[in-house]
């Protein structure tokens, strides 16, 4: 994971971004949760080491990594916009109960998208999925 996190600051580094201890916390955090956070679970997970770190710090240095490509804000499940630093293609199942999102990954849905573009003549960029139920904990 540690190379991940390398490789991602460096991409920063490359165009521009100065690295900060905050910035590095926080894309840290965001890759080795599973959890896919909120802007404030970041934050109160980071707040104790870093106590003059505000909320705008956080959403600030996300919307920066959006921004790089590094970072995902995902708008479904609850209320809140949680980030996912996973931005390879996956699909992800949502509790309806608690709002715990899981990745999900399945090959053939690719197929979806060639028979999308077949059927329609538009070239598809992307496919957004999302499976709805009750987690383990919730059911």
């Amino acid at each position: 994971m540690a190379t991940r996190v390398q490789h991602a600051l460096e991409q920063l580094k490359t165009s521009g971004v100065r690295i900060t201890p905050q910035r590095h916390a926080i894309l840290d955090y965001l890759m080795e949760s599973m959890s896919h956070p909120t802007a404030d679970e970041i934050y109160r997970a980071l707040e104790p080491k870093f106590p003059s770190m505000s909320v705008a710090t956080v959403y600030n240095n996300l919307k920066m990594f959006m921004e790089s490509g590094m970072v995902r804000e995902l708008t479904y499940g609850d209320d809140s916009s949680r980030f996912d630093a996973n931005v390879t293609d996956h699909y992800h199942v949502i509790c309806e109960k608690c709002g715990k999102i899981e990745d999900f990954m399945y090959p053939s849905l690719e197929s979806v998208e060639h028979e999308a573009e077949l059927a329609t003549g538009f070239k598809i960029k992307g496919l957004r999925m999302e499976l709805y139920g009750v987690c383990q904990v919730c059911k």
